[in-house]
């Protein structure tokens, strides 16, 4: 293989509301804390360990503005994306670098109230278009000839 690969799947809890930026040009972009976790079991105290890792997830345009009006602090979402690190000057003068994950697709997960759309929707697909509530999706007929099994 002659090429190289940046991809990341992350299945996590939002941390905090999204925040938007716009810009002079029309753009914008959200940011937003991810939370995943892992668990397992400690072997010698038999007691249950809970890691938590946190992510700073960047969507641009009109997907930041979907993950705006329709995600809020604590919802499951599934982030797809690139991993980009940003270096930057603090006040005196210092190199920082921030790690962020670029979202380049998402998914929301969690389940909503009637006015907003249930979750497993695939959003920046076609960014243009909010999600739907998967009560229209579900009440499509389902014809088991065109199942493959």
């Amino acid at each position: 293989m002659s090429g190289t690969l940046n991809k990341v799947m992350l299945i996590g809890h939002l941390g905090d509301e999204v925040k938007m930026h716009y810009f002079e040009g029309g753009g914008c972009i959200g940011r937003f804390p991810l939370a995943t976790n892992e668990s397992y079991t400690n072997k010698q105290t038999n007691e249950r360990v809970v890691n938590t890792e946190w992510h700073n997830v960047v969507v641009r345009n009109k997907a930041a503005e979907i993950c705006e009006k329709y995600l809020s602090k604590g919802d499951k979402v599934y982030i797809e994306g690139r991993i980009k690190t940003r270096k930057w000057q603090d006040d005196k003068g210092m190199d920082r670098f921030s790690t962020e994950i670029q979202c380049t697709d998402f998914t929301f997960l969690s389940a909503k109230d009637e006015n907003k759309p249930t979750g497993g929707q695939q959003s920046t697909a076609n960014p243009s278009q909010a999600p739907q509530s998967s009560q229209n999706v579900a009440s499509a007929p389902i014809d088991n000839d065109d199942l493959p099994f």
